[in-house]
């Protein structure tokens, strides 16, 4: 709870939203002052440059995202963690060891496929599973380990 009079800090927000959250009362009354404006522009500019210089490209950007959308989705992960534990399965057992339908794992295997998440081998009518590359089981093992560091 603030007192009349005191400032209270927005978080970080475009210009306009802050002028705006600024002229804002808060829920008790008090007056709302966006603090959160820089008074110098750069306090750094080296390395600044050399973090841009660094930075990956618009493009890069979203295939970087486009990755961690698709693995956003959990029953996508299951999946990906059963391929990166047996290394190749077809999809009626790969659909067992998640606990989903063939249709539904069929499902997310399409999505994972165009992502180039996995890859996929004809023996037959059958359709066998495994994960793209070393990239890929590189990229699962640090999430993992990410997470089990997390709930350590």
């Amino acid at each position: 709870m603030t007192e009349r009079g005191a400032v209270v800090q927005f978080p970080a927000m475009p210009a306009r939203s802050r002028r705006a959250a600024a002229e804002a009362i808060a829920p008790d009354g008090a007056q709302a002052t966006a603090l959160d404006d820089c008074a110098v522009r750069l306090v750094d500019p080296d390395r600044v440059a050399a973090v841009r210089a660094r930075m990956p490209d618009a493009r890069s950007a979203e295939d970087l995202a486009r990755v961690f959308q698709v693995l956003a989705e959990p029953a996508r992960v299951r999946i990906v963690t059963a391929l990166l534990e047996a290394g190749e399965l077809c999809v009626c057992d790969l659909a067992a060891t998640v606990g989903q339908s063939e249709a539904a794992t069929s499902q997310h295997l399409r999505v994972l496929r165009a992502a180039r998440t996995v890859r996929n081998r004809r023996d037959g009518r059958m359709v066998y599973y495994a994960l793209d590359d070393a990239h890929v089981r590189m990229l699962m093992d640090l999430a993992l380990q990410h997470v089990s560091h997390e709930h350590a």
